[in-house]
């Protein structure tokens, strides 16, 4: 997940009904292995504050963690979960246990042994560490050693996200030997396929790992060594990866085009959606936008396709719709729901009563100055007027949390339905900033939370209703721009900005 606007201070991200659903089957250790042959070098975006398995977030910070951590769970490529330090997973017929069986062939980097003990210590870290990811583990109440090679993680209310967690920070692993100390902030102990090579990494400049010996599974482990090269400027990036000081890094669309004239390969994917927050839906300080008709009348204003072209060069899709086509919550035929119809957008700002036109106030998003340039052009031609205000600052969130903002353009996640929904839908969301609800909404939400293997297609009822009532004006999807050389192979991560380590390898 990419984590917003890159100036934003603050942007951010199963079972069935029968007993115990199995999701494991063996780990795909060793056979087969790929001989370490090269050096991987990529352009990070950002550099860590904290080594420390708790404070790891996710974004373009959960990649140089995965150098160092395995987690009890694998995310393939395509979103599937897979064992890795887990080998198998169920849960219980109330969604509320989550059982675990662990490898009991792994060390960490200092010596000691990965068993259940090592499990429960992470996790009870995890939780108490107020890490930036510490709500992944909100529903566990407490976690339980069964047994040396078997953890239960027992739940207050049943969480459909969990299992993702366990792939993301909240799955990661360090020495319980080093949790909790001053040492494990500036060098990581985990279990991880790499090293840090302490002598050449440098704070604010690189981060250098060498593979570790005795790894128990050599598949993912794909290189001698592996850099993570600070570049926070997008130019500083570009260069770097055209003159070969990178091997892959994230661009834009306009630095991509310099990219791709130097040969580099594009592999993209869809993470995030842009367009409006109409957050203010029963109107307390914006009374217009408590009438749906406002609302729908906003979202047939724009042409979207014309906008992507222009400002994104066409790198995305043009949707209405604020779920993501991996997510399992996208629904086809809302996919064009509000096109672009400013007649019709005038005759319903006529039926709701407001044909003289409407204001709306939003805040100034540094990187996205000309999104919100053609938006209010476009609102402007059906008779809304837009204006921006001051640019959000270190104090984004709160703000967010005190009603600042009735309206905001922006850029969120599309990931799990979920994360989604507690991200910008239910009464706990920060981007349901005036914690709008109605009875029939809700339900479609608590049908979620208890659906266990249903959760994502139930999910599709409450991406319907949001769409219904307009509680957004999406735009499109935007595609993440993320370049390589011909010395590597990256396989694209699905909701990710940036590819999880385990997807890159050498060129054959």
């Amino acid at each position: 997940m990419k984590l917003g606007p890159k100036a934003a201070a603050a942007a951010l991200i199963v079972s069935s009904a029968m007993a115990l659903t199995a999701c494991g089957g063996g780990a795909p250790a060793g056979a087969g292995a790929t001989a370490k042959t090269a050096s991987l070098t990529l352009g990070a975006v950002q550099e860590l504050r904290s080594w420390d398995p708790a404070q790891a977030h996710v974004g373009h910070y959960l990649q140089p963690y995965q150098a160092a951590y395995d987690s009890l769970l694998l995310r393939q490529p395509d979103g599937k979960l897979s064992p890795m330090l887990a080998t198998e997973w169920k849960y219980n017929d109330t969604n509320t246990k989550l059982t675990l069986d662990l490898r009991t062939d792994v060390t960490f980097s200092d010596g000691a042994k990965f068993d259940a003990e090592a499990a429960k210590a992470n996790l009870d870290h995890f939780k108490k560490a107020n890490g930036p990811q510490m709500a992944q583990l909100t529903a566990v109440a407490d976690v339980a050693v069964v047994d040396a090679d078997t953890i239960e993680l027992n739940l207050s209310a049943p969480d459909p996200s969990l299992e993702f967690y366990l792939s993301q920070a909240a799955g990661l692993m360090g020495s319980p030997k080093a949790l909790g100390t001053e040492a494990i902030k500036t060098e990581p102990v985990g279990s991880g396929p790499y090293v840090m090579d302490k002598a050449a990494t440098v704070k604010d400049s690189q981060s250098v790992f060498t593979a570790r010996e005795g790894y128990w599974n050599k598949d993912l482990q794909k290189f001698e060594k592996v850099t993570f090269k600070i570049l926070t400027d997008l130019t500083a990036r570009t260069n770097a990866l055209v003159s070969g000081q990178v091997d892959a890094t994230l661009l834009d669309p306009k630095t991509g085009k310099q990219a791709e004239g130097a040969k580099m390969t594009l592999t993209a994917n869809q993470v995030d959606w842009q367009g409006l927050l109409l957050m203010d839906r029963d109107g307390a300080k914006n009374t217009p936008l408590g009438n749906v008709k406002v609302r729908q009348a906003i979202n047939y204003a724009f042409d979207r396709k014309t906008i992507l072209d222009q400002v994104l060069l066409g790198q995305g899709t043009p949707t209405s719709q604020p779920f993501g086509k991996e997510s399992g919550a996208w629904v086809e035929e809302l996919e064009n729901k509000y096109p672009y119809d400013p007649a019709k957008a005038k005759a319903l700002l006529k039926e709701a009563g407001y044909e003289t036109g409407v204001t709306l106030e939003v805040p100034s998003v540094p990187g996205f100055e000309t999104q919100i340039a053609v938006v209010k052009q476009q609102l402007a031609d059906i008779g809304i007027t837009l204006n921006v205000g001051s640019a959000i600052t270190n104090t984004f969130t709160s703000d967010v949390a005190a009603q600042k903002f009735t309206t905001m353009y922006f850029s969120l996640f599309q990931g799990e339905p979920w994360v989604a929904i507690n991200q910008i839908v239910s009464t706990k969301a920060l981007y349901n900033a005036f914690k709008n609800t109605t009875p029939d909404l809700q339900a479609k939400i608590d049908a979620v939370q208890t659906g266990g293997a249903d959760a994502a297609k139930l999910a599709r009822e409450v991406n319907k209703y949001v769409v219904d009532e307009a509680w957004f004006a999406p735009l499109f999807r935007v595609n993440q721009m993320y370049y390589h050389n011909s010395k590597i192979t990256v396989t694209p991560q699905v909701q990710q900005a940036v590819p999880s380590i385990y997807n890159y390898a050498p060129a054959k």
